[in-house]
């Protein structure tokens, strides 16, 4: 059983090679969210992962709100759980955080992982989309990496952590990333170029949280914007932005250019 969150698919394709490759169910949180479904029961010997990407250096609200409500039934002692995240650069003290929610059910991730994908999050002034040379060495760097990452949870190695942590961790975690996940994680900056706009939905289908309604899009301000940035990264004419900032900026989402695997 494999539970994952992604917004411009890093994340899900990450997850995927994942679960095909240990034969374990792929479960997409936003749906399972939709379908109010946070009861599940393991299976002996199952295994149970957690895959999401990294918003400011804490795992994503959404992630976090679905394990506090999530319930398992599992044999502890024949448990084995792990967890995933990817990220532009570093996570900080993010598996810290998520294994705080996990002993809450009774749970540990006992193996972790992080994986250096393209970067995504371009709302700071510092931040930017990397270079298409840079893109391309990250995902060839991920594809080498996975199957070393597969093998440990193959054979339920317990005790591994390989981790891109950054210079300090503490300080990215819960100081600069508690502030961003507390007061930058908001809907309400997000605007749209209706002179550009060429309704064609896409940015309403790709939302994982349901928040854009119609074409042209509105956001409904529902509470659960992730500031994932599918809708912005997806806009086929880059006729949605996130303040002002993000029309200097480029896009990008995973296979954006259709070369990836």
């Amino acid at each position: 059983m494999v539970f994952y969150f992604s917004g411009t698919g890093n994340t899900q394709w990450v997850a995927r090679q994942m679960a095909d490759a240990i034969d374990e169910e792929l479960l997409y949180i936003p749906d399972l969210i939709r379908e109010k479904r946070y009861h599940f029961t393991l299976g002996k010997g199952e295994r149970i992962g957690f895959c999401f990407p990294t918003h400011g250096w804490q795992p994503p609200r959404i992630v976090r709100d679905f394990i506090a409500k999530m319930t398992i039934d599992h044999r502890k002692a024949d448990t084995f759980c792990w967890a995933l995240t990817t990220c532009g650069d570093n996570m900080g003290e993010a598996m810290t955080i998520l294994n705080k929610d996990l002993a809450a059910k009774g749970l540990r991730a006992e193996t972790l992982f992080s994986v250096t994908m393209p970067e995504s999050y371009v709302c700071l002034p510092f931040m930017k989309t990397d270079t298409e040379e840079k893109e391309a060495m990250k995902i060839e760097t991920a594809k080498r990496q996975l199957p070393h990452i597969i093998q440990v949870i193959t054979e339920r190695r317990c005790g591994i952590e390989e981790l891109e942590k950054g210079a300090t961790p503490r300080l990215y975690s819960y100081v600069i990333g508690g502030y961003f996940n507390k007061r930058m994680i908001t809907d309400r900056k997000f605007t749209l170029d209706e002179d550009v706009c060429i309704q064609c939905g896409k940015c309403e289908k790709v939302c994982p949280v349901d928040n854009i309604k119609g074409t042209p899009p509105a956001w409904i301000h529902n509470g659960r914007c992730t500031c994932c940035l599918a809708c912005y990264h997806h806009c086929p004419v880059h006729a949605i932005n996130y303040g002002s900032i993000t029309k200097r900026r480029d896009q990008y989402y995973f296979n954006k250019r259709g070369d990836q695997r």
